[in-house]
């Protein structure tokens, strides 16, 4: 019941509110800026840009753009496939990046053997640049699993089903 009453109110005198709103005064538009150009000018400008000019079309045509595709210099993947891991896709890596791998290997190496896996070996080892080696190394920690035996044999223990 209420919708219909909200439905009279809006539509009443509808007609006579649209008329009223259509015959306001429309609001002006805001002033241009101030040009210094004469319109002599500008008709003089437009010819000039639309004019047809035969040593830039020459200039033009004898321009020929001729695309290749860059060639990656790939590097054999250092860990071979049937990885614990599951990733047999992946064979060659382009130089300069890593595959997930890779990169939890060479973070595990640095994080057990810091003496041996410095940070040029690492870069050396999976062809990486410097700054990225020791930004990989300084902002990414490989996680830890670290099983903790119960103190007792009388401990709760989970049974088999």
């Amino acid at each position: 019941m209420g919708a219909r009453v909200a439905r009279l109110f809006r539509n009443f005198n509808l007609e006579n509110r649209v008329h009223r709103e259509i015959g306001k005064a429309k609001p002006e538009a805001a002033p241009r800026h101030q040009t210094h150009i004469d319109p002599v000018q500008i008709t003089e400008i437009s010819d000039a840009i639309h004019k047809k000019n035969d040593p830039l079309l020459g200039f033009l045509k004898s321009v020929y753009v001729e695309s290749k595709d860059p060639t990656e210099v790939t590097r054999p993947l250092s860990i071979l496939p049937g990885d614990p891991y599951g990733i047999v896709e992946i064979i060659d890596v382009p130089k300069g990046k890593l595959s997930i791998i890779e990169a939890l290997q060479a973070l595990n190496n640095h994080k057990n053997a810091p003496q041996t896996w410095t940070l040029d070996k690492v870069a050396l080892e999976y062809s990486l640049d410097l700054k990225d080696t020791k930004a990989l190394l300084e902002h990414f920690i490989p996680f830890e699993v670290k099983i903790i035996p119960p103190k007792t044999e009388d401990a709760k223990k989970i049974k088999d089903i």
